[in-house]
């Protein structure tokens, strides 16, 4: 019946277009490939694909098998390669997708203690998957997910490795600069910056200004945390950061932060790993290494 074999032969007709390429990008001849796809076929009693001069057009029962092939061969190769490293002892390389943008100054942090103690170990950060990587995560794209903001799921799991505190930051010539906290009708005048994030996943908009039925003069974003800071101490706007990562900035730009309402919004960066995979020992000790870095 229905074997790997046949799901790679449909992700290559996909990719190749035609038989031909398609067996020598398998390795295969094409009289052997095809044999395979009609046996399979006359046990499915079903066509897979249809001729349309050389090329091939999947029908219903071959797109079916094609969606298959996309969500279990990553799987396949993700699992071989592991055991590939289990076998002689080659670690690899690490990827790293990031959904929280200035959570990036923290991880170089946990990076630079982690390669001394892994040193067969590569790390590469996916920064293309921000604000999006549990799909890169589904589907074998990155192994970690650094994120604030969890979705969990049966087959993963979020490990949380430091609570922190969202607060807005201003000029420290601001008014507000006084004041401890900050109320949500405070801001209706503000121009407030952010990361090119859809509002709804701020947590300024879904957490403080929307329950209190506010928002803001105008709203822009700025995709890099230095020039953020930088627009807020030339009293351009405000914005909203982690509090570790404003004190930081505070030691030489002109800013002070403040806390949001009078309880504050209280977050955790969580790493998102496929369950089961947090035992691998590499991954295991880049937690932990998490765990303890501030």
């Amino acid at each position: 019946m229905l074997e790997r074999f046949h799901l790679e032969v449909l992700a290559a007709i996909k990719e190749q277009g035609t038989l031909t390429q398609a067996a020598e990008s398998l390795n295969l001849s094409q009289s052997a490939l095809s044999h395979s796809i009609k046996k399979l076929e006359g046990q499915i009693k079903t066509p897979v694909w249809q001729k349309e001069g050389r090329n091939l057009r999947l029908t219903n029962a071959g797109e079916q098998m094609l969606t298959l092939a996309n969500r279990v061969l990553p799987q396949f190769k993700h699992t071989e390669h592991l055991l590939r490293q289990i076998a002689t002892g080659e670690m690899g390389s690490l990827r790293i997708g990031m959904e929280c943008h200035p959570c990036y100054q923290w991880l170089l942090k946990v990076i630079e203690p982690y390669l001394e103690q892994w040193p067969d170990v590569d790390i590469d950060v996916k920064q293309e998957f921000q604000f999006g990587g549990l799909g890169a995560l589904n589907s074998y794209e990155i192994d970690i997910l650094v994120t604030p903001d969890p979705l969990y799921k049966p087959h993963l799991t979020f490990i949380p490795v430091f609570d922190y505190e969202h607060r807005l930051v201003v000029p420290s010539s601001h008014p507000l600069a006084m004041q401890s906290a900050v109320m949500p009708d405070q801001l209706n005048e503000e121009v407030l910056f952010t990361y090119p994030v859809e509002p709804e996943r701020l947590d300024i908009y879904s957490q403080f200004l929307n329950p209190a039925k506010c928002t803001v003069k105008k709203h822009k974003t700025i995709e890099t945390t230095e020039i953020m800071l930088q627009m807020v101490a030339a009293g351009r706007g405000v914005c909203a950061l982690p509090g570790w990562l404003v004190d930081e900035f505070a030691q030489k730009l002109a800013i002070k932060s403040l806390r949001f309402g009078q309880e504050g919004i209280q977050k955790q960066i969580f790493l998102g790993v496929r369950k089961g995979e947090e035992q691998v020992n590499y991954l295991k000790d880049f937690i932990a290494q998490a765990r303890k870095t501030r």
